[in-house]
């Protein structure tokens, strides 16, 4: 029997609303069609987003703006709010935050908190004014009101992608030297005297009992979220041990900020890293993995859509739209507009993803692993028409593999990846990593490919279809798949049949897929499941 396949782009929401199936729910209430539709789809995916402090001052300190601030997010298919008590120096009122929470809560909403930890106690020498320097004993009792009073509020909360350090002052610097990290009247042995030592140990430590113990102390019922920024290289130069943390907090999330690459202030950052770091930090956080958070900056209605399909794709069990304020100017409106329009193929996309597991050509990055001249290579990588599958664990048992200069992070690579050679299956190895391995690994197997990467990543975008379809044709026969594209133009695989494909280029793209041509719209995708 023929496969059913199912075409879904392109889905209208006034089409899927009309239909029969949505009839019931319509008559039922007056609510808007979008919040219906994202009520039913809450368990598979939910759209939520932040009031920032400030927005919690400017905008839900009135009863009018309370009404504006609901109507909104129930047109928007929004189905929970995070209420931020601190950022940038700025706590927000007590009142202002109970009577909204209480108020979302009554409309059915989830309501959490969010803390935003920006202008803390003592700055940094680096990233002024925004970080603090966490070693300094009255930041660390700041942020410890600061989370108590937020536990005394909500259940859940977040922590935004600022928790980190970069300080390398003189108190900063003696306690490296010394390798010992104090917290209150705690002090920890450091393993090594590097800033990544020191700064991963004060930033658990500080987390263990600035943050989580005294939350917890005031509310039992606390859960703390930790956000992780996007720039997965340089994690642990920061102070992120994403395993450690990941480990000590309830629930790990992700910034799936991609932007516009041509963006001149917000831009650089290509389409795929979205999924790559949503796809890698969901294997080391496993069940933990909640959502991805994108924003407004830098983005055009087809960038902002960008961002929701990657997060979407990537697993995310929810969407933040950062944040309320910010996206009721510049672009925000027109962005908004258009995600509306797309809700229904979202939430079809994410019942589909819910139930099926991506394929691909394994992605090693080892955590705390550096990027060098190959920083964020994977998301170049995705761009080319290869469907990566993001790992942080040697991938011994992957029928096709990708290694780069961060896999020499592990000590065993030599061993393993000769190994992996042996077994006949298919590598790609990027030619800094194959100077490093020299006379140790024999990389002139015929299963084995290099990339000329050339210490620059984003140069590869630029390779000719000729040349990426002779890497596809050796990397995706133990897929049972066949691709030719151009430069990108990215390929999703999924159990059961289920694939994508996402045309990142401003002009429209033949593709052939399995044999079958397939053209794909400017910024656009199709995708079938079968």
């Amino acid at each position: 029997m023929k496969p059913n396949t199912q075409w879904l782009a392109g889905v209208s929401l006034a089409g899927l609303l009309a239909s029969s199936l949505f009839t019931p729910l319509l008559r039922a209430a007056e609510a808007p069609a979008a919040w219906l539709l994202a009520k039913q789809n809450s368990a598979i995916h939910r759209f939520s987003t932040l009031f920032t402090a400030q927005d919690m001052r400017n905008h839900l300190a009135s009863g009018p703006g309370l009404d504006q601030a609901v109507a909104w997010c129930k047109q928007t298919g929004v189905t929970q709010v995070y209420l931020e008590t601190f950022r940038d120096g700025y706590q927000a009122e007590r009142p202002v935050l109970v009577q909204a929470r209480d108020r979302f809560t009554r409309d059915g909403f989830l309501v959490s908190g969010c803390v935003t930890p920006t202008q803390v106690g003592k700055p940094s020498t680096g990233w002024k004014p925004a970080i603090s320097c966490y070693t300094d004993g009255p930041t660390q009792e700041r942020i410890r009101q600061i989370f108590e009073f937020t536990a005394g509020l909500f259940d859940r909360i977040m922590i935004d992608d600022f928790w980190f350090t970069d300080c390398a002052c003189a108190e900063c610097e003696a306690a490296r030297q010394a390798k010992r990290v104090h917290v209150g009247d705690h002090t920890y042995p450091v393993a090594g005297n590097s800033w990544t030592d020191y700064r991963c140990e004060l930033m658990v430590r500080v987390s263990q009992e600035r943050v989580i113990g005294p939350a917890r102390a005031v509310n039992p019922q606390a859960r703390l979220i930790i956000k992780f920024p996007q720039w997965y290289d340089r994690f642990q130069e920061r102070g992120y041990d994403v395993i450690r943390e990941t480990a000590d907090f309830d629930q790990i999330w992700v910034g799936t900020e991609t932007r516009d690459y041509q963006d001149k202030q917000w831009g650089g950052t290509v389409q795929y890293e979205a999924y790559f770091i949503m796809r890698w930090l969901g294997g080391i956080g496993g069940a933990k993995c909640g959502g991805g958070w994108y924003d407004w900056l830098g983005t055009t209605e087809k960038t902002y859509l960008e961002q929701a399909r990657q997060t979407i794709l990537a697993g995310a069990r929810e969407s933040m739209l950062f944040c309320y304020g910010g996206l009721q100017h510049n672009t925000g409106p027109n962005n908004i507009t258009a995600l509306r329009a797309q809700l229904p193929e979202l939430f079809a996309t994410a019942q589909q993803i819910s139930r099926r597991q991506a394929r691909g050509i394994a992605a090693y990055k080892p955590a705390g692993s550096p990027g060098g001249a190959e920083a964020r290579i994977f998301d170049f990588v995705g761009m080319l028409g290869l469907p990566l599958l993001p790992c942080h664990k040697f991938p011994a048992d992957a029928p096709a593999a990708f290694f780069s200069i961060h896999a020499a992070q592990d000590p065993a690579l030599v061993e393993q990846l000769a190994r992996f050679i042996q077994e006949g299956k298919p590598v790609l190895v990027t030619d800094g990593l194959a100077t490093k391995l020299a006379g140790e690994v024999a990389l002139d197997a015929t299963n084995v490919q290099v990339l000329p990467v050339r210490g620059d990543p984003p140069a590869i975008l630029q390779l000719p279809a000729e040349k990426l379809d002779r890497l596809r044709s050796t990397l995706l026969p133990p897929f049972q798949t066949t691709f030719q594209a151009p430069s990108r133009v990215a390929l999703y695989l999924f159990t059961g049949g289920g694939w994508v494909i996402e045309n990142f280029n401003d002009r429209e793209v033949e593709t052939t897929f399995n044999g079958r041509p397939v053209a794909i719209p400017a910024r656009g995708w199709k995708y079938a499941w079968e």
